[in-house]
């Protein structure tokens, strides 16, 4: 449940940048803000340490109405899919709760029987945290650390022109009940990285448009999507059939966000190796080429009357 806040401030990437640029950065910080995770070499032979912290709040990521269960899967699970975009494997998480007013501690405990139920699917350990008042509404915020084999870890940077562009799962339509009950991609990131070693790879959390812009920034290059190879969410093309306001599929495919996906690039050559074996291994996760990496920089989609740009830009966190 993506719904920007109305703010007159900067967005949100010139924020971070601002809050970013003069951060002290010790010897140990390998790669520091502007990636999916933090990497830090703790000494630990042959491991790096990956950071990751993220928040859910009511009336953004999810309503009153929301199964609590679902909540607190969802809290855990965002971060865990930062760490599978570095094809890390999660490890121990703190959490902090801003309480609201007259709570329900029913709801709550249920809000940590969803967290503890993911944790203990992928052997994460929940090892404490913080309660605060925040008299307005729930807030939930996680703090995990994992870890990642030195020679497989998978940054943003890194893609190439040429490269494919891939993306597991399906785009679009999450509100309709994928934001709260997706399946981190640990494994098939894991999978990937040792059998394929990506160039590049990011988590869809705002949208194919805006994170593969990520991807590109980091290249200094563009990419050129084919629209028949977008793998649209059932439920997007519902939306737009059901509503005159809602986004066409195309659009929400690009900018709904919360889709909790992979999107990473791989060199050429690769394609029809990659979709047999992954199959194999993952027969219920789609896997799909969806464009090519470009010289000339921003981001194109192919349809059937020609080539459209598109603004790599998805979800809008502050407007």
């Amino acid at each position: 449940m993506s719904k920007a806040t109305r703010n007159s401030g900067p967005d949100e990437l010139e924020l971070i940048l601002r809050l970013t640029a003069k951060l002290p950065v010790g010897d140990s910080v390998v790669v520091g803000a502007g990636d999916d995770c933090a990497v830090i070499d703790a000494g630990v032979p042959g491991l790096w340490q990956l950071h990751k912290t993220d928040a859910v709040v009511k009336g953004i990521h999810f309503t009153s109405d929301s199964d609590p269960r679902q909540v607190g899967h969802k809290a855990l699970g965002r971060a865990m899919s930062d760490i599978a975009a570095m094809a890390g494997t999660p490890r121990w998480a703190t959490v902090t709760l801003g309480l609201p007013d007259g709570f329900d501690a029913q709801r709550i405990e249920s809000v940590y029987d969803g967290m503890a139920a993911l944790a203990q699917r992928h052997e994460v350990s929940l090892v404490g945290g913080e309660t605060v008042a925040n008299p307005d509404r729930l807030f939930i915020g996680v703090s995990l650390v994992g870890e990642v084999e030195r020679d497989k870890c998978i940054l943003r940077s890194g893609a190439a022109v040429g490269d494919g562009v891939w993306v597991t799962g399906e785009l679009g339509g999450s509100i309709a009940g994928h934001h709260l009950a997706f399946t981190p991609r640990l494994a098939e990131a894991r999978w990937l990285a040792a059998r394929f070693k990506p160039s590049a790879m990011i988590d869809l959390s705002d949208g194919l448009a805006g994170d593969l812009g990520h991807l590109l920034n980091k290249a200094s290059a563009g990419a050129e999507l084919l629209e028949s190879a977008l793998p649209i969410r059932r439920e997007a093309r519902l939306r737009a059939r059901e509503s005159e306001a809602a986004k066409p599929p195309l659009l929400a495919a690009l900018t709904d966000g919360e889709d909790y996906e992979l999107c990473f690039t791989l060199g050429q050559g690769q394609a029809v190796d990659l979709l047999d074996r992954f199959k194999q291994e993952f027969p219920d996760t789609p896997l799909s080429c969806v464009g090519k990496i470009v010289r000339q920089p921003g981001l194109k989609i192919r349809q059937k009357t020609g080539l459209m740009e598109i603004p790599t830009r998805g979800h809008v966190h502050f407007q």
